[in-house]
């Protein structure tokens, strides 16, 4: 026998959004981000999902290089009155980052003011801005007497080229001389 759901029984928790309210313990945020996660090298276009709830079923997204310059910028549709429904899109960036650093942003616009609320910020990296064609990354290993021109030299043929390296890996090291034996650093790689 198959038990059937009455749904006027349940109880849906009312949406916080627009409110400023913080969310209940134990609770999932108003817009929560799954893909990317911090610092992720990102592809184009930017593959971004997650799950939320908006005003009217609709967040915003936004992407910018770390000049505050605006890439990309449009809404979704997403769950209302509560209720958190799966997204998932591709965000498409007609140019090359000016930064291989930028931030994805998604938020609410509040009913009451038009002001950004329930905002999720992630910083990502911009892989075509670390090479062209990019491909993807492998990881590497720091061994004792490396640096990122031998590296750079090693992969790329060329050590002049480090600052990719270094640029992939910001989240872990700010200067070029901040690499250590056992440090594990993400090595941008193109197509072939």
């Amino acid at each position: 026998m198959i038990d059937t759901i009455n749904t006027n029984k349940i109880r849906h928790q009312t949406s916080q959004v627009d409110t400023g309210t913080p969310e209940p313990r134990n609770s999932l945020p108003t817009i929560s981000v799954r893909q990317p996660i911090a610092h992720d090298i990102v592809d184009n276009p930017i593959r971004v999902c997650g799950i939320a709830t908006g005003f009217e079923g609709i967040i915003n997204v936004r992407v910018r290089d770390n000049n505050g310059t605006e890439l990309f910028r449009n809404f979704l549709t997403v769950g209302a009155n509560g209720i958190l429904a799966n997204f998932s899109v591709g965000l498409p960036l007609d140019i090359v980052p000016a930064t291989p650093q930028g931030t994805l942003e998604i938020f609410s616009i509040s009913a009451a003011n038009g002001s950004e609320t329930n905002q999720v910020i992630v910083p990502i990296v911009f892989g075509n801005a670390l090479l062209l064609r990019y491909f993807g990354f492998y990881q590497y290993t720091v061994i004792p007497g490396d640096t990122l021109f031998s590296i750079a030299q090693q992969v790329y043929g060329e050590g002049r080229l480090y600052p990719r390296i270094l640029e992939a890996n910001r989240h872990k090291i700010n200067r070029p001389d901040q690499i250590y034996p056992g440090l594990v650093l993400r090595v941008p790689v193109s197509k072939f």
